[in-house]
């Protein structure tokens, strides 16, 4: 059995026997956890060990994970900061800044990877621009060229966990001050002002072999009138011609309001699909994703195989191993003195991605 293009979520903390149905549905590729999944890193490795065993090739397991307000998992983790904060000591030191990107890249992915988790949407690659409240501090920096540089070692970190990097949201969700889970929103800009600003970090990431990217529901009617998740003219003309991007493109969850204009469950999977995504995210509502499993007309594709097999994690660990490990011990400590104090988490409306 292959691999196919539907992302969902569960219910709770175990796997219930509908949902080993579900995800043994050809159209079922991947589960991404939410905070409602989580209570100890034992029981998640446990839920994710049994979801791998549910078929071969095993489902892809995902995660928000990025740190500061969209961290999935807390207890048992060490606490992220947000990106931002990262981008501050660039600032102060361009070289030390460098350095902490890929020391956060690096701790996020082996205490994901410690659990069985494959991949987390990381990193964000939206240039904070001081309007839009849903990126805000989860962005690196308000200069797409620092954004570029630190996303880059972050990402190098994460490879050296073993860990895929999933750059989100292309090509550039900082500009908006909607926010996509609730409305549609609307960049009015030129895509000549996009591509020197916002897709900066996005093209950089792909010439030193970005793994795979998450469109914006955001719709930029200069270029289409469709959000850049449902446009051909953005997910092939633009990133797959232009700027020859070869790793998979996953839809952002097609439950948001943003996905609304493109039609019910059903005709927002197959859009997302025939525009040029390889897995679409159903989240937060199961008999959507139910719905899309049972009605989507979708035929395999070959490409998307062989683009979604190299999402599985690398490098296998154990989490007590791990934490007895001095460079993790020594990076734990350094990255959660960057957290001063608790921020607002957001919950399991989607908003993480």
């Amino acid at each position: 059995m292959s691999l196919g293009p539907i992302m969902m979520d569960l219910r709770g903390t175990t796997l219930e026997n509908d949902e080993k149905e579900y995800l043994q549905h050809p159209l079922a590729g991947g589960v991404i956890f939410f905070s409602r999944n989580y209570e100890s890193p034992e029981q998640i490795a446990a839920l994710s060990k049994e979801i791998h065993e549910l078929r071969e090739p095993r489902l892809l397991i995902a995660v928000d994970h990025e740190g500061g307000r969209v961290q999935r998992f807390q207890n048992g983790f060490t606490r992220l900061p947000a990106l931002q904060l990262i981008g501050d000591q660039y600032n102060r030191d361009n070289k030390a800044g460098l350095k902490l990107a890929e020391k956060a890249g690096w701790l996020m992915a082996i205490e994901l990877r410690a659990v069985d988790i494959d991949f987390s949407f990381a990193p964000v690659l939206d240039v904070c621009k001081g309007v839009s409240q849903v990126i805000g501090d989860r962005s690196f920096h308000k200069n797409p060229e620092c954004v570029a540089a630190l996303s880059q070692s972050y990402m190098h970190g994460m490879r050296r966990a073993g860990m895929a990097a999933v750059g989100k949201h292309f090509p550039g969700h900082g500009a908006v001050k909607e926010d996509s889970h609730h409305v549609i929103p609307f960049d009015r800009r030129r895509f000549e002002d996009i591509q020197m600003d916002d897709m900066v970090s996005f093209e950089r990431l792909i010439n030193v072999g970005l793994a795979a990217i998450m469109p914006a529901h955001v719709i930029y009617p200069e270029v289409d009138a469709k959000p850049a998740g449902f446009s051909s003219i953005w997910l092939q003309n633009i990133l797959r011609q232009q700027l020859g991007f070869q790793g998979v493109i996953f839809s952002d969850d097609i439950s948001m309001a943003g996905a609304e204009v493109v039609g019910g469950y059903v005709d927002r999977a197959y859009c997302a699909l025939e525009a040029g995504c390889d897995m679409v995210l159903v989240c937060n509502n199961q008999a959507a994703a139910i719905d899309v499993l049972d009605n989507l007309k979708a035929e395999q594709n070959p490409a998307s195989q062989s683009r979604l097999i190299r999402m599985h994690g690398k490098h296998e660990y154990d989490s007590a191993n791990m934490k007895n490990d001095e460079e993790w011990q020594v990076v734990s400590a350094e990255i959660l003195s960057l957290v001063v104090e608790p921020e607002l988490a957001l919950g399991d409306d989607g908003i993480g991605r």
